[in-house]
């Protein structure tokens, strides 16, 4: 098996864990085969109204054969 990992940015005005669900989220919409994801780091955007939490995550999935 051979895996390839990719850098995802999710956000939302929720929480960091909602920032971190929509990461995973889009993942498994848009790739084939996502086997997990690693947080490597939160933030947190102040600039404007509401504030934005954000979640950094590596995703992997499997390559196809």
């Amino acid at each position: 098996m051979v895996y390839k990992k990719i850098t995802l940015i999710g956000s939302s005005t929720e929480s960091f864990d909602a920032a971190a669900d929509d990461a995973v989220q889009r993942a498994e919409d848009t790739l084939d085969n996502v086997k997990w994801a690693e947080v490597q780091e939160f933030g947190l955007e102040l600039a404007g109204e509401t504030r934005e939490y954000q979640a950094e995550l590596e995703v992997a999935f499997e390559l196809k054969d």
